[in-house]
């Protein structure tokens, strides 16, 4: 008797709450953030795409601000998680750091505050590794990169390795700065991501 009560109570003040999708924040800079795109062509617009296509219940919040740096994530971080609760968390940051051939020790340090508080909040994390153009000098550059896979081992968390993966070289598929992806190159983005999500979400 009370339960029946109950739901009619429930019905009455609008219906049973339905289930919300779980959340898949792309937490990143302007190279997620479609930069100089067009509206709905950037990777993690495709991603939502993907998942809608594949009939999951994942919807995709993307979070990623043009000119981020990890130390703007790190202190930006629990807000976004607060606000969208994600169940998991695609941390796509680090480029602008090597760009301004930002402290290393400094950027490991930024990642590992963005990574423990998704895992604080119950976000499981995907890292996206980068690389910076060889002017930087090998050492500058070789360390750059090693950083994501440093704290991707340390922290234990699943790895893609690089987010311009098999088109970095490929000048057409860049705009003028050189620097951002074309819309074009949003597909490929997508597939370098897809390879690491989806095993992730146990979708094919």
């Amino acid at each position: 008797m009370l339960i029946r009560l109950l739901v009619v109570l429930l019905f009455a003040l609008g219906g049973l709450p339905a289930a919300s999708a779980a959340t898949i924040l792309v937490y990143g800079d302007s190279l997620s953030a479609g930069y100089g795109v067009p509206r709905n062509s950037d990777w993690a617009h495709l991603l939502q795409q993907r998942l809608r296509e594949k009939k999951t219940d994942y919807t995709v919040v993307n979070a990623s601000i043009s000119g981020e740096t990890t130390l703007g994530g790190a202190n930006r971080i629990n807000d976004a998680l607060r606000n969208h609760r994600p169940a998991i968390t695609i941390v796509a940051l680090g480029a602008n750091d090597g760009l301004r051939g930002s402290d290393l020790k400094a950027m490991r340090s930024n990642l590992e505050r963005i990574i423990d508080a998704a895992r604080s909040a119950r976000s499981q994390v995907i890292l996206v590794g980068m690389q910076i153009p060889p002017n930087y000098g090998p050492q500058y550059t070789e360390k750059f990169s090693a950083t994501f896979r440093d704290v991707a081992k340390a922290k234990r968390v699943a790895l893609v390795p690089f987010l311009l993966e098999g088109f970095a070289d490929k000048r057409e598929l860049f705009q003028a700065d050189n620097l951002h992806p074309t819309a074009e190159a949003q597909p490929l983005m997508l597939e370098t991501i897809w390879k690491t999500l989806a095993p992730v979400i146990k979708v094919k």
